[in-house]
């Protein structure tokens, strides 16, 4: 169904704007009648962000720059997990969150979907043509509902890791406010040192016998210092753009992604974290596929996409051959050396003791205690860590400063 733009005034004359969505204008406008509004203008939602034609064309910038943060992801979420719970039909799940939406861009992302659905796509192939606002992980835990009949419990736990996400967010940016603040006023410190302090005591370090006698220190300082007030400063600027594009072309291919995978799983510190995520989502997913009744083997092809690593990816794909061949599964997963001990050992009593849900759930709940832990912990240690990095830092330039001071007799001596 087509979306419309409008502006109009409400039943006490208020301005109001927003999007509709109708079969054609005179449809909107009936609509939007019925809701107490008096439309002014109504017309087609564009594509882009452009309207009209030549030098009457007008160009809406807001909505380039608006962007569907993961709060409103979570809040959609979490109203779509109560209206499908309470069996309300996907088209009217869909319209009262296209009302409920504050994002002009959620809504026609929304309306979009609601088309799509109601002309017999699923959900997750809807959502799939939105892949800033819904990920790869969310369309694949959407699509692992819709096949197990358990699209509500999955939307549940979509909108708690997103609520979890919003939470950390606002974690992490309290935690660094501050450090930010002093790194931003230790740069300028740092950009003032350099543009005036070190190019006169570098003109009276000269003046008692040139660089040759200063210390190495001091030298790596006024080294550094005429590449930043140089236009040598753009080489390593030039460099880091060009590792950047190199690094996401090189984790594209085939290849380069496992790679990258084994790295995210190794990694000093980051890489439990993120092995504990992964196998979090493993386990809760797979718990939930089962308790819906979707077999074994179909249920460890749809969790492989959801676990976000396809080094995991693979192991899980060599238990599901292994079911089909009458083994088990935790064979595989232990020989991978990628799945935790507790994970295998617990999916194995699971298998003996045909209580696999029950103990896939007590794995989850674990690990996303373990991680919720973890998580806590390093942005505790991320302030402090940047203040100190940044403390050594101008420390440095201190030291290479003042350290041929101390000597300055010496220099006079020798002059």
């Amino acid at each position: 169904m087509p979306v419309f733009e409008y502006k109009g005034l409400d039943a006490a004359g208020k301005a109001v704007a927003g999007i509709v969505d109708a079969d054609n204008a005179k449809g909107a406008r009936g609509r939007l009648r019925k809701q107490g509004v008096f439309p002014t203008e109504v017309h087609l939602q564009q594509e882009g962000a452009t309207r009209g034609t030549g030098l009457n064309r007008e160009i809406d910038f807001s909505k380039y720059l608006e962007r569907v943060s993961t709060r409103d992801v979570a809040i959609a979420t979490r109203q779509m997990a109560v209206l499908v719970g309470a069996s309300v039909p996907m088209a009217e799940a869909l319209s009262a969150l296209i009302e409920q939406a504050e994002k002009n861009k959620l809504k026609v992302a929304l309306s979009e979907i609601k088309e799509k659905v109601s002309e017999g796509s699923t959900l997750a192939d809807a959502m799939k043509d939105h892949p800033g606002i819904f990920d790869d992980l969310y369309v694949q835990m959407i699509r692992a509902g819709e096949k197990a009949g358990a699209l509500d419990k999955v939307l549940q736990r979509l909108s708690v890791f997103a609520e979890g996400s919003v939470e950390l967010q606002g974690k992490v940016f309290s935690a660094m406010a501050y450090p930010v603040l002093m790194i931003f006023v230790g740069l300028g410190m740092l950009f003032g040192i350099f543009w005036s302090v070190v190019p006169q005591m570098r003109a009276v370090f000269e003046s008692f016998g040139g660089e040759d006698q200063l210390p190495f220190i001091t030298k790596a300082v006024f080294f550094f210092g005429d590449v930043l007030t140089s236009w040598w400063a753009v080489v390593p600027l030039v460099l880091g753009v060009g590792l950047v594009v190199g690094f996401f072309a090189w984790k594209r291919g085939e290849k380069g992604a496992m790679q990258w995978d084994l790295i995210k799983l190794k990694a000093p510190i980051f890489g439990a974290l993120n092995r504990r995520i992964a196998v979090s989502r493993f386990c809760r997913t797979l718990s939930t596929l089962l308790v819906s009744g979707v077999p074994i083997v179909s249920a460890l092809q749809i969790t492989k996409d959801v676990v976000g690593n396809l080094v995991l990816a693979d192991a899980i794909d060599q238990a599901a051959v292994n079911i089909q061949k009458g083994q088990s599964i935790a064979g595989p997963l232990k020989a991978s050396g990628h799945f935790p001990p507790l994970v295998t050992h617990m999916i194995a009593i699971g298998e003996r003791t045909n209580e696999m849900e029950a103990m896939l759930t007590n794995v989850a709940d674990a690990y996303d205690s373990e991680v919720e832990a973890a998580i806590s912990a390093m942005t505790a240690m991320l302030g402090p860590a940047m203040i100190m990095f940044l403390g050594a830092i101008i420390g440095t330039v201190a030291i290479g400063l003042l350290l041929p001071m101390a000597n300055i007799s010496s220099m006079m001596s020798n002059f």
